[in-house]
């Protein structure tokens, strides 16, 4: 009888895949995948994700110890542009440092000292080894020519940060007209919220960038003050403090004042208990594991938009997670 259960919890799924992706009252969701390697793809589209959301694309080398040349990752993007059949392809650059560590070999006296998820790390990584960026950048820029492509700029707390990162871009978009190399001459650029700083000031980065993408796995760590990497101060971890709650619906309410799209990538986003708060704070792009897509899908179908923003509001208001909980 279990066995008969699950096949027709899975049937069911299996139609929700084709079902158009909106709530009761017609407002439109998008639900996107994120993926690691280009071998995620065929689940992505087997879960009817409508593109990919994220592509971190730091997993192409982890665990080999060197660096992919251009054209090993120029190959990896392409594969997963082309495998999206013209669904956008979300591309992250590198979140190195931290938990994701280029040289794992490290003594353990050196990953002491400092604190990795403050350190140089992402963003900051890129922009002080210029030659790796650069190979980055321009690899994603000749992929971007097999179909629609946007770039990812992680961890940025600072205005520099994407001047900085806007000038990178300019520089392998020149150094490929050099080559007569075709690539999207109007790629888009977008920042990550992933540090408080950077939803709280969300205004320097709205007239910077085409789009934002909230990464609620590192902003609950920054938030938050722990490391989500250690077991002593796990359970601290709480997606639904309200001070979260707060930067959250700041960058929303922000950026939809401009008419800036937001997507939200970090594990928040696959799960079916915050969809329908997340709808009410006005979240419309939706980026996760696929395994989760047609879980959240079957949330929004039966969420009407109209009813839950009035609710959500009063929600917000609430300071005690007790209570917040309970309004869940």
């Amino acid at each position: 009888l279990r066995k008969e259960q699950i096949e027709l919890e899975k049937s069911k799924l299996r139609r929700l895949k084709t079902a158009k992706s909106e709530t009761i009252d017609g407002v439109e969701v998008q639900l996107f995948a994120n993926i690691e390697l280009p071998g995620d793809v065929p689940e992505a589209l087997q879960c009817g994700a409508e593109g990919v959301g994220l592509f971190r694309a730091e997993f192409l080398f982890l665990h080999r110890g060197d660096m992919p040349d251009e054209q090993e990752q120029y190959e990896a993007y392409r594969k997963v542009v082309k495998g999206m059949a013209g669904r956008p392809v979300t591309i992250r650059t590198f979140d190195l440092g931290a938990d994701k560590d280029l040289n794992p070999n490290a003594s353990a006296g050196d990953r002491v000292k400092t604190n990795p998820a403050l350190g140089r790390r992402a963003i900051r990584l890129s922009l002080a080894e210029p030659r790796m960026f650069q190979t980055q950048l321009r690899a994603i820029l000749r992929a971007s020519k097999h179909g629609p492509i946007k770039l990812l700029i992680p961890m940025l707390a600072h205005a520099h940060e994407i001047d900085q990162t806007l000038a990178a871009v300019e520089q392998a978009k020149s150094s490929l007209r050099g080559e007569k190399a075709a690539f999207d001459e109007n790629i888009e650029i977008g920042g990550m919220i992933e540090i408080p700083a950077a939803a709280l000031a969300v205004g320097l980065f709205l007239r910077r960038l085409s789009f934002l993408s909230i990464g609620t796995n590192d902003l609950i760590q920054y938030t938050l003050a722990i490391d989500r990497t250690d077991e002593q101060v796990a359970a601290l971890y709480d997606p639904l403090h309200p001070a979260v709650l707060m930067l959250i619906a700041h960058t929303l309410a922000s950026a939809e004042k401009v008419g800036v799209p937001v997507s939200l990538c970090g594990e928040m986003a696959g799960d079916p208990e915050m969809t329908r708060l997340l709808l009410g704070m006005g979240l419309r792009i939706f980026s996760m594991h696929p395994a989760q897509i047609l879980k959240v899908k079957q949330r929004v179908l039966k969420s009407e938009v109209n009813e839950l923003a009035p609710n959500v509001r009063k929600m917000l208001r609430l300071d005690e997670p007790g209570k917040l909980r309970e309004a869940l």
